[in-house]
């Protein structure tokens, strides 16, 4: 399929995948696996969040890099390997510097702030709360927060250079000529060492310095959606196996779930980590192929509404987590079930950041930052709108 419908497809894909972001930071508040160590927990919560955030978290963030993958493709196709470059600087790179500081220093302030007002703070503000009182202020820990992706993305970036200027293109010719049952059964057995190395489930790498793990994990999905773009027959021969993809997925994230017992019981040993690491992929990576293959047959409309959508979304994704912790720590003291204070933090969190989007950002110099100049065709769509991710 050419340009238009496919690309559409994917971009509104990513659309939804970054706003599903929300969602999974707000069920934290309400995920036993978390109470221990995120601020923001509350002292309701459920397994059953447990058994829907963290299937969402196997699959969004390298649904995500595998996205990135096929723009990046898209763009060195269109625009050079200079294209590239230049269009990661302005849509990745910088972002990531003017967002990361005041993202993080918000999200510091208003976790010390809970910190020392809360009458019901959760265990990790109980512990900053001590140590506040010890020290005077929060230790210092450089990371890149929520924002780590675009990090990688540049890492990213570096390799597709370094890659076609080595020649290596022709491996994955080779490897989209295998047939696709091979394709479902290697990736996860090629990602899943990868896994082993860290905790079920995986952890977000967002420290200054990047983690092996992590880019053999996330580069493998982005080769991925790289390989994808140059082999459109690829998701086709795939088809008629989505329901099997889908159903592989459910069935090992489920037998994962249930022999950790919701995350809460670590392997006691490396071959039980191992096998624990490969359900993890193949239900991340099984996730992955069914939701490109479902964004072709439901998310190929060229809707206004849908475009609207996918503009805002990537300012909703830088913004959405300190707005999200500052509505979960005012609510840590309300007495409500903890299902209404999730949706509430979730609904407000969407509000505030559409709004802001609408009225502060989409007409202005961030807004052309973020999703380039304008969309006045699908081909610009393709080219700008699309691989912000």
């Amino acid at each position: 399929m050419e340009g238009g419908d496919r690309v559409h497809s994917l971009d509104n894909l990513r659309a939804v995948a970054m706003l599903a972001g929300v969602v999974f930071h707000a069920a934290l508040a309400y995920s036993p696996v978390m109470r221990p160590i995120w601020p923001a927990a509350d002292v309701g919560g459920s397994t059953v969040v447990d058994a829907v955030a963290w299937f969402m978290h196997l699959f969004r963030m390298p649904l995500f890099f595998a996205l990135a993958g096929y723009f990046a493709a898209l763009l060195v196709a269109r625009r050079g390997m200079a294209g590239l470059f230049r269009n990661r600087c302005a849509r990745v790179l910088l972002p990531l510097v003017v967002f990361a500081w005041p993202m993080l220093a918000s999200m510091r302030w208003l976790t010390q702030r809970a910190a020392e007002t809360a009458v019901h703070p959760s265990p990790a503000l109980a512990w900053i709360r001590t140590y506040l009182d010890q020290h005077g202020a929060l230790p210092s820990l450089p990371s890149w927060g929520h924002l780590w992706f675009l990090f990688y993305l540049m890492l990213f970036t570096l390799l597709v250079w370094i890659t076609s200027t080595l020649g290596m293109g022709r491996i994955g010719r080779r490897l989209a000529a295998m047939p696709v049952a091979a394709w479902i059964v290697m990736f996860p057995a090629l990602s899943a060492p990868a896994l082993a190395l860290v905790g079920v489930p995986w952890p977000a790498p967002e420290f200054f310095v990047p983690a092996l793990w992590a880019l053999v994990f996330f580069g493998l999905y982005f080769a991925v959606g790289y390989q994808l773009f140059h082999h459109d027959g690829l998701l086709d021969r795939l088809r008629p196996l989505a329901p099997f993809l889908l159903a592989g997925a459910l069935v090992a994230y489920a037998a994962l779930f249930l022999w950790t017992q919701g995350f809460l019981d670590a392997p006691s040993s490396a071959v039980l980590r191992s096998v624990q690491a490969w359900l993890e992929a193949c239900a991340g990576f099984w996730m992955t192929l069914w939701c490109l293959l479902a964004a072709r047959r439901w998310l190929g409309s060229r809707s206004a509404t849908m475009r609207w959508f996918s503009d805002s979304a990537y300012w909703v994704y830088l913004v959405h987590l300190p707005l999200l912790l500052a509505i979960q720590y005012r609510l840590l003291d309300m007495p409500l079930h903890w299902i209404v204070k999730f949706m509430s933090s979730i609904v407000i969190t969407l509000l505030v950041s559409f709004a802001s989007y609408q009225l502060l950002v989409r007409h202005t110099v961030i807004g052309r930052l973020l999703n380039g100049k304008g969309r006045p065709s699908v081909s610009r769509v393709a080219i700008s709108g699309t691989d912000t991710v």
